[in-house]
């Protein structure tokens, strides 16, 4: 028996769309936003799930609660631990300012593996990587088989991801993305499919960050 995981990234917001930092902030979904996660729930209509998390942020519970509006008694819970990184004085900033001070090429490997002390007044790498890391363990554990929602943020979704495999990097997740994690009864993990952009939103709120010795692929801002 196994587990399937399918990963949602929160659909467009306006912070998003200005190319702003969002971390812990928030923003509303906009209008294509709104049209993208539409689009999502309806290609993930008829899958049946036997349970769905969400980020508390509430981009993500707005995106969760349009998919699970198709599914009756599936209920929704929300994992302050599936949470975006904490920018600290970079949140709601324009992605460039924070490249001028940390590339992003460079912020991410080092918040990924554990070692960056955090942007001033944010969350280190260690203490981002441990907490998003329980959230999933947790989720794996309390469901041993079937299929569990988790929709949460490109950041956070594409490190997940990348613990499971490591070759990927950090993947593109467009918003209202697509993902796909099995994990057999023995532990095992294997990403099965990873930013399907079924809403077809592109990526204007992506980056690249390559593996060593990869072809660059673009990744998700926050």
């Amino acid at each position: 028996m196994t587990l399937t995981l399918t990963l949602v990234r929160h659909g467009q917001t306006y912070l998003n769309a200005r190319r702003l930092l969002q971390g812990w902030s928030d923003s509303p979904l906009t209008r294509t936003g709104r049209a993208g996660v539409r689009t999502t729930a309806a290609h993930l209509a008829d899958q049946t799930f036997t349970g769905a998390y969400c980020s508390p942020s509430g981009r993500a519970v707005a995106t969760a609660t349009e998919i699970v509006r198709h599914h009756d008694d599936l209920r929704l819970r929300t994992d302050k631990d599936l949470r975006e990184l904490h920018f600290g004085a970079y949140e709601r900033r324009p992605e460039h300012e924070l490249d001028a001070l940390a590339p992003w090429h460079e912020l991410v490997p080092s918040m990924l593996d554990g070692t960056h002390p955090g942007l001033p007044g944010g969350e280190s790498g260690h203490d981002y990587m441990t907490r998003l890391q329980a959230a999933f363990d947790r989720i794996v554990e309390a469901h041993p088989t079937g299929h569990v929602l988790v929709v949460g943020h490109g950041l956070t979704l594409g490190a997940w991801l990348a613990t499971v495999d490591p070759a990927l990097g950090l993947v593109a997740l467009p918003n209202a993305s697509v993902s796909t994690v099995r994990v057999d009864d023995d532990g095992g993990r294997q990403v099965l499919t990873a930013g399907t952009d079924v809403a077809a939103q592109g990526f204007g709120s992506a980056r690249s960050v390559p593996t060593p010795a990869r072809t660059a692929v673009p990744v998700p801002a926050a």
